[in-house]
């Protein structure tokens, strides 16, 4: 049988009432530090049951109440719980609000940018974004301002891309785009050209590097690749000097794809050589199946099929390895292609009916389509060759190629930044690291 509930604070004497209150400030700030510790160490999970605790426990130190919300709505957005990121970070901006701690409301408002961002609400993430850069630049805070201008760069970017993935043009250049997407690429340029002046003045090298990286990535999707190249030099850099292996390999990457729209296509098959080389030495197996892929698609562009099918099928054996049937069948796809392009239909014929049971198996439609009229035109052809009246040459006209890219080239690597208020230093941010998205053609993409 439990016993008697402990007396309220208010029910107790004053002195009684106040080593009350201290115990409990003290479980508060323990259980938030442990907190801390367990997030910083990366087990979100374990942290956030101690911030909620400490929540459970109280406090009267309201700073430190809105920096266990803040270090709450982090832990719960490196989660994916972004709807309970969004919860805690609005907390943290009432109590910031209510207390007049206006660089408290400015962390707030780039935290809940971040979190707007991600769940698609570009333009309540813009306002939330702008609010953290007016209340740095009426602070004098420098180093908050460079943030909320990269963080705003970031919400145009995300959004453009959005945009340009709706538009019904979505599977054509980068470039070709419709006015409303070019006018939100151009804001994001615009964003991160203002934080690049500003973090030269600063001397920050690294924020530096993030903001070549977006330019480059920026200018790639408006179809300005000359300069796009010229961002990513200076991003691959920047990433060499401090030994960033993973934004290395994101440069290079995206230096090929920027040169595969130049028509330099000898100059990217080299820089995807090199993302190729560090996606193993940084044991990426879906990187390295999505180098693989564009090394293929590379050297079919320069004519030479048979090395496009040896990569080809380094990609097909690695999708594989990752059970990524999407990237198996790309893979099918591609090497059909390559062994009709040699002139060899019967080898070309094994890897359209593999693509065809691959397609049926995912229910990709459109690639069940295709591939069932590729089968047909090559099995029509392989009869013609049997037959007494065959030509030298196989007549593939009909045969429907993969689209070298199946659609746009997307850039690699969108950094963020978000404001990671710690509990011991309020407020305290914290740099989120780079979140890289892959999307080309494959079905094997790194998250």
């Amino acid at each position: 049988m439990a016993g008697p509930a402990p007396p309220a604070a208010e029910e107790l004497p004053g002195p009684a009432a106040r080593r009350l209150y201290s115990r409990m400030e003290a479980s508060c700030l323990e259980l938030a530090l442990e907190g801390e510790r367990l997030c910083k160490a990366g087990d979100f999970k374990a942290g956030v049951a101690f911030f909620e605790a400490a929540v459970q426990v109280g406090t009267e130190d309201l700073k430190t109440l809105s920096a266990i919300y803040s270090q709450l709505g982090n832990a719960y957005f490196y989660l994916k719980e972004h709807g309970r990121a969004l919860e805690y970070h609005k907390h943290d901006l009432l109590l910031a609000r209510t207390i007049g701690d206006r660089m408290g409301e400015a962390k707030a408002s780039g935290n809940l940018g971040n979190t707007l961002k991600v769940l698609g609400r570009f333009d309540e993430a813009a306002v939330c974004c702008q609010r953290h850069l007016s209340i740095a630049q009426e602070q004098g805070d420098k180093v908050g301002e460079a943030r909320a201008l990269y963080n705003i760069g970031n919400v145009y970017h995300a959004k453009g891309k959005q945009l340009s993935w709706n538009a019904a043009n979505a599977t054509q250049d980068p470039g070709h785009l419709p006015p409303d997407v070019r006018e939100t690429l151009c804001k994001a340029s615009e964003f991160y050209e203002r934080n690049l002046s500003l973090v030269k003045e600063l001397g920050d090298r690294a924020a530096q590097g993030r903001a070549y990286g977006n330019l480059g990535n920026t200018h790639y999707l408006l179809g300005n690749f000359t300069e796009a190249t010229t961002f990513h030099k200076e991003r691959l850099a920047i990433a060499k000097e401090f030994g960033d292996k993973a934004a290395e390999r994101r440069a290079y990457s995206n230096l090929g794809n920027a040169h595969v729209f130049l028509g330099r296509f000898d100059v990217a098959a080299e820089y995807y050589k090199k993302t190729l080389q560090l996606s193993r030495q940084l044991r990426d197996q879906a990187v390295e199946a999505q180098a693989c892929y564009s090394l293929g698609n590379t050297y079919t562009l320069l004519q030479d099929y048979e090395r496009a099918a040896e990569y080809h099928l380094r990609h097909l054996l690695i999708a594989q390895e990752l059970a990524d049937r999407l990237g198996e069948g790309r893979a099918c796809w591609s090497l059909g292609n390559a062994y009709v392009s040699m002139g060899r239909p019967a080898q070309a014929l094994t890897f359209a009916k593999k693509h065809l049971q691959i397609s049926q198996e995912i229910g990709d439609r459109h690639g069940e389509l295709t591939a069932h009229m590729n089968v047909a035109q090559l099995q029509l052809v392989l009869g013609r060759l049997t037959s007494p009246a065959a030509s030298e040459k196989p007549d593939l006209a009909g045969y429907e190629a993969q689209g070298l890219w199946g659609g746009v080239l997307l850039p690699t690597g969108t950094d963020w930044i978000g404001s990671w208020g710690g509990v011991g230093q309020r407020p305290g941010q914290h740099e989120n690291g780079p979140a890289s998205q892959f999307f080309l053609a494959s079905g094997t993409a790194q998250a």
